[in-house]
């Protein structure tokens, strides 16, 4: 049965002034310090490979932002980007606007908050798990034909698609507090596999040291 791993990575922090919930909309790059968190998981995967790991595919969102993440990645480890929309940010209809907190004092939009578990907002989560896991499991093969046994895959994507995922591997509900989501900044969450079953979760954060201050709005 051949083992495979799947690296889950958050793009790096946005330059983002206006603080506006950016979603899906195009041309979000990332700031400096996006800039330099994007190296730093790059770094982190080139010392993985460096000890032997097999790190044979890399894909990542079609929007700006995780673009940018991926492209030090692609430069460390040799690699092409393949870009798939099945691991892109979740549809909001809060998208485009800021302060998004104090928005939702006012009446228009307490509609949209009728059923925070599905969420009533934008994209429901069971949709995000499934088409991830789609391009989860894609790249697993995609890995195994390239690399064999051992191959290793990264993937990169946003928050809540890789978060809620975590949260169904893991058998726990979906429906949750964002502000609870450990899925930080360039964090890299690892999905490994027997064959085609799921037999582990891992999580790492190469960009620690990088993270006060940060600029930290979820896309959804």
């Amino acid at each position: 049965m051949s083992r495979a791993s799947i690296h889950l990575v958050r793009h790096g922090e946005v330059f983002n002034p206006d603080g506006v919930l950016y979603g899906r909309l195009p041309e979000f790059h990332l700031s400096d310090l996006g800039q330099e968190m994007a190296r730093r998981v790059a770094s982190h995967f080139q010392s993985q490979k460096n000890d032997g790991a097999k790190l044979v595919h890399l894909v990542a969102s079609p929007l700006t932002r995780a673009q940018e993440t991926a492209a030090p990645i692609a430069a460390a480890l040799g690699l092409e980007i393949e870009t798939d929309e099945r691991i892109l940010e979740a549809e909001n209809r809060f998208e485009g606007l800021s302060g998004v907190k104090s928005r939702l004092r006012s009446p228009r939009y307490w509609p949209l908050l009728r059923n925070p578990m599905k969420p009533s907002w934008g994209e429901p989560y069971v949709q995000q798990v499934d088409r991830v896991m789609a391009a989860v499991q894609d790249a697993r093969v995609r890995a195994l034909e390239t690399g064999g046994d051992g191959a290793e895959a990264v993937l990169v994507s946003h928050q809540l698609p890789i978060w809620v995922t975590r949260l169904a591997a893991e058998g726990r509900r979906l429906w949750h507090d964002p502000r609870n989501r450990e899925c930080t900044l360039t964090s890299v969450t690892t999905l490994d596999f027997e064959g085609d079953v799921l037999s582990g979760v891992r999580y790492a954060e190469p960009s620690a040291d990088l993270l006060p201050g940060a600029a930290n709005i979820p896309g959804a």
